[in-house]
């Protein structure tokens, strides 16, 4: 026969091995991220910081420092530049308006916006709102015309004149197409110059007004802005650096660059916490109805050399990457002067992560490096079952 103390003993052990199992795992987690992230930093990133957000908690990782001159630790929580990381916030509410049914993913661009895209072959008639957010399009980037020159002087001289939207379209369709509309796939930030303008043709409102009375205010993303061409960021946050030559020096680049950090391409600020949790949201099924989300996931293949790693897809607004553990997950990242940020998520939102890298290298095999000790840190986090 059992004892009544023998039964208690028995069932008190049983659970400080219940409590024990989930510390070790959760300590496992802390170490691998660590691991990770300083292995971002000894790639030669100067900042690094990570977020990941599973059911089982928050586990978050720094490593290297705040900025070259106080080489202070990398502040947790800190504000970010989100980059193109944006353009999954705009084709939200896009899709959130075709479920509406105030748009169609079909409706051409010229439909939209007549005789915005015309010129040296690139024709909004050919053109749809599909097209646009699965960078399917052909357009040309404009990002070349507004950053001519690959040097700190450039950055400089230049990094205060902001453009209106439709200047930057107009700088693009002095273009040809990369190729005619749905016939390839090639990136392009015209894109979604071109969608937040569609935004405010349906709504009346500005893409800013709408993020904010669709995903941020529903979600409590109280961290999360878009600036325009306000300079600053929020304290605290880690100070970007980019090296325009190769074996030259880091340049501070936390001040923004205007004619493309301003607009519905990529210029929204925010915190990773508030970037796990849109991501988790939406991946969740939270923010769109089914038949919106199964558009959304929807993807092409990535052609090899478009900086994705191997077997990418492109969705819209959303890129689909395998992972190593089997499965794959879906994210966006934002790169600009100086930082790096990636957000990915599990399909089912259910394990979410967050990097930012405070530093960009000029040297091609040190850029390298970097690119892949951040896609080995998502992988090592979300290929995880625990």
């Amino acid at each position: 026969m059992i004892t009544r103390r023998r039964l208690l003993m028995s069932t008190a052990a049983a659970a400080v091995a219940g409590t024990a199992v989930p510390a070790a795992a959760a300590t496992a987690r802390s170490r691998s991220l660590q691991r990770d992230a300083d292995a971002l930093r000894d790639a030669g990133v100067t900042g690094v910081a990570v977020r990941l957000d599973t059911p089982h908690g928050t586990v978050t990782a720094r490593s290297g420092v705040r900025d070259l001159r106080s080489l202070g630790p990398v502040p947790e929580g800190g504000y970010l530049r989100l980059g193109s990381t944006t353009k999954t916030f705009v084709a939200t509410v896009l899709l959130r308006l075709v479920g509406e049914r105030r748009v169609s993913l079909d409706q051409t661009v010229d439909d939209l916006l007549p005789a915005v895209v015309q010129g040296a072959g690139n024709d909004g008639r050919t053109i749809t709102v599909r097209h646009l957010l699965r960078h399917t399009s052909g357009l040309p980037d404009y990002v070349p015309d507004v950053f001519p020159e690959q040097s700190a002087e450039t950055y400089f001289a230049r990094r205060w004149r902001a453009y209106e939207a439709e200047e930057l379209v107009r700088l693009a369709v002095r273009h040809r197409p990369t190729f005619p509309a749905g016939t390839g796939w090639a990136y392009s930030n015209t894109n979604y110059v071109l969608a937040g303008l569609i935004i405010e043709r349906i709504t009346g409102r500005g893409w800013e007004r709408e993020v904010a009375d669709r995903i941020l205010r529903p979600l409590g993303l109280r961290h999360t802005d878009t600036p325009g061409t306000r300079p600053f960021l929020p304290h605290p946050h880690t100070s970007n650096y980019q090296q325009f030559t190769e074996g030259g020096p880091l340049v501070d680049t936390t001040l923004p660059y205007r004619p493309f950090d301003s607009g519905a391409d990529g210029s929204m600020t925010g915190t990773a916490r508030d970037l796990n949790r849109f991501f988790s949201a939406l991946a969740g099924g939270r923010l769109l109805a089914p038949a919106e989300l199964n558009a959304m996931r929807d993807t092409v293949e990535v052609p090899p050399g478009n900086g994705h790693p191997v077997g990418a897809r492109a969705g819209l607004g959303l890129f689909h990457t395998p992972l190593s553990g089997g499965g794959g997950c879906l994210g966006h990242s934002g790169s600009g002067f100086g930082y790096v940020v990636e957000t990915a998520t599990t399909l089912d939102g259910r394990r979410t992560v967050t990097v930012s890298a405070h530093s960009r290298s000029a040297d091609p095999e040190q850029a390298a490096r970097q690119e892949t000790a951040l896609r080995d840190l998502i992988d090592h986090a979300l290929s995880r079952g625990d």
